[in-house]
C-alpha cells in the first residue's frame, strides 16, 4: 500500500517542478519584450550633422577670415584671432601636427626630430586665446628630449626658444593682417 502512494507523490513533484519551470520560462521570457526602442545617437550616412560639419581642413581654409573675403575679424567663424591661427599653422608646418582645435585655439605638435641634432626631438603646444591680435594672446609651450642609454629623457629647451617661436608666430600674424586690409 505504500509504495503506490510514494510514486503518486513523486509524480506530483515532477509535474509541480515542470509546471515553476514553465512559468519561470514564460515570465523570463515575458520580461524580454520587444517594446523596448533604441536610438542611433551615431552619425549615419543620412545624417545631416554631417552635412553642416565637414572636416578639419575644412574649417581652417573656409572659416579664416580673409581667406573668404571676410573683412572682419567677428565674420571669421573662429573663436580665435584668424591671423594668429594661421600664423601660428604656418610657422609650425615643419613640425607633424598631433591635433589642432580651431575653436578652442589649441595646436598640439608631435615629436620633431631635427635631421641635423641627432639624439633629440622637440614637440609644442600653442595656445591662442581670444579674437585680437595681441602678443599676450598667444602661449606657446616647447617640449624638448633627449636620447640617453638607448631611451627619451626629457630636457629643458634653450633659454628664449619658445619666446622666439611666440615672436615669429606674432610677425607672420601681422603680415597676414597687413596684407588682408591691403587688399580691401
Amino acid at each position: 500500500m505504500k509504495l503506490p502512494e510514494l510514486s503518486y507523490f513523486r509524480d506530483s513533484a515532477r509535474r509541480a517542478r515542470r509546471t515553476a519551470l514553465v512559468l519561470a520560462t514564460v515570465a523570463t521570457l515575458g520580461a524580454c519584450a520587444n517594446d523596448i526602442v533604441f536610438e542611433d545617437d551615431y552619425p549615419t550616412k543620412g545624417n545631416t550633422a554631417d552635412a553642416e560639419s565637414g572636416s578639419l581642413f575644412e574649417a581652417i581654409t573656409l572659416n579664416l577670415g580673409g581667406l573668404t573675403g571676410g573683412n572682419k575679424e567677428t565674420e571669421s567663424g573662429l573663436a580665435v584671432n584668424a591671423d594668429l591661427w594661421r600664423a601660428a599653422l604656418d610657422t609650425l608646418s615643419f613640425m607633424p601636427l598631433a591635433s589642432a582645435d580651431p575653436n578652442g585655439g589649441v595646436i598640439i605638435t608631435d615629436w620633431f626630430n631635427d635631421p641635423k641634432q641627432t639624439g633629440e626631438r622637440f614637440k609644442a603646444n600653442v595656445v591662442i586665446s581670444g579674437r585680437t591680435l595681441r602678443a599676450d594672446a598667444l602661449r606657446i609651450t616647447l617640449f624638448k628630449q633627449v636620447h640617453r642609454n638607448g631611451a627619451w629623457v626629457n630636457a629643458e629647451p634653450t633659454e628664449n626658444v619658445g619666446r622666439q617661436l611666440e615672436n615669429l608666430v606674432l610677425t607672420r600674424a601681422r603680415d597676414f593682417k597687413v596684407a588682408r586690409q591691403s587688399a580691401k
